[in-house]
């Protein structure tokens, strides 16, 4: 096959790990920047201009799409569809995944659990935003952060109403989740391959911290998943229409509880982890789709 994989920058971990096992498996791959590509949209004949030529006779692509690039990446993965080239995740389901609002009300339709949230458009009625989540301590999250940026654990009626009166004044667009103090600060990154799970870790936030993000300090440790944790990670997969996907839990009293499914999950921390080759079970998914 010829593989594309979309990447802003080919010396990334899970670009590297990606080439490395699509070639393993004799297949042609080109690493391309999304952002210098030029879409030509044509009657019946839609075309991507990349570095002075076509990109032309590609079999399968694999977005590895930046948050903060969500709206030409997606074009540029659109383009390619329309262009009959198989995607291990789809234009429609990566644009779903990157709303964060949206993605929630799609979970909870789908019966996921989730941890208790509310949005609001400026209101001023911030105690009955409190009240809802369940009061203080609860999680404040701006709607378009990442990497567990824009996120802040308010843990007194005084704090939680200065800093939603602070986004508000801001202009930014923010959600109030309720705070799962039995999670102990650590989450289970679930990793979705084609509808099985490939790979699991638990990830626990430094001490003093209740993020548990790896680029935040955390660390990470191979998990095995209890059934209830694999269905929810499942569920949520499907219910995005989501390939690939990562899917972030919390352990809590009432079931696992998902707080995001991220359709650009990153594979050092897996692979690492657990110790599989997550970046060889990307490439099988290709294959079986495009034969």
């Amino acid at each position: 096959m010829r593989i594309v994989i979309l990447s802003r920058n080919p010396k990334l971990y899970s670009t590297k790990r990606l080439v490395e096992a699509a070639q393993k498996r004799k297949h042609e791959v080109l690493v391309v920047d999304h952002l210098k590509c030029n879409i030509e949209i044509e009657k019946r004949s839609p075309k991507i201009f990349y570095k002075g030529e076509y990109l032309e006779n590609v079999d399968a692509i694999i977005p590895r799409i930046g948050a903060s690039v969500t709206f030409y990446g997606t074009a540029v993965i659109r383009q390619f569809e329309m262009m009959k080239v198989f995607t291990a995740v789809s234009s429609q389901a990566l644009t779903r995944s990157r709303d964060k609002l949206s993605s929630l009300q799609i979970l909870a339709r789908a019966g996921v659990g989730l941890p208790k949230t509310v949005f609001t458009n400026y209101t001023k009625d911030v105690e009955h935003v409190i009240s809802s989540v369940g009061g203080t301590p609860l999680v404040l999250k701006l709607l378009e952060g990442t990497q567990g940026l824009g996120v802040v654990l308010a843990e007194t009626q005084n704090a939680a109403t200065s800093v939603l009166e602070a986004f508000n004044g801001l202009g930014a667009r923010v959600i109030a989740q309720e705070f799962i103090k039995e999670a102990g600060g650590a989450d289970i990154r679930a990793f979705v391959v084609d509808g099985k799970v490939v790979g699991a870790m638990k990830r626990q936030g430094k001490e003093g911290e209740f993020r548990s993000n790896l680029h935040r300090g955390g660390n990470a440790n191979v998990i095995e998943l209890t059934d209830e944790e694999e269905k929810t990670a499942l569920k949520a997969t499907k219910a995005m229409g989501l390939g690939v996907a990562g899917v972030d839990m919390l352990q809590s009293s009432k079931g696992p509880l998902v707080l995001e499914v991220n359709s650009s999950p990153g594979l050092e921390g897996i692979e690492v982890a657990t110790g599989k080759n997550i970046a060889k079970e990307i490439i099988r998914y290709l294959e079986l789709n495009v034969e």
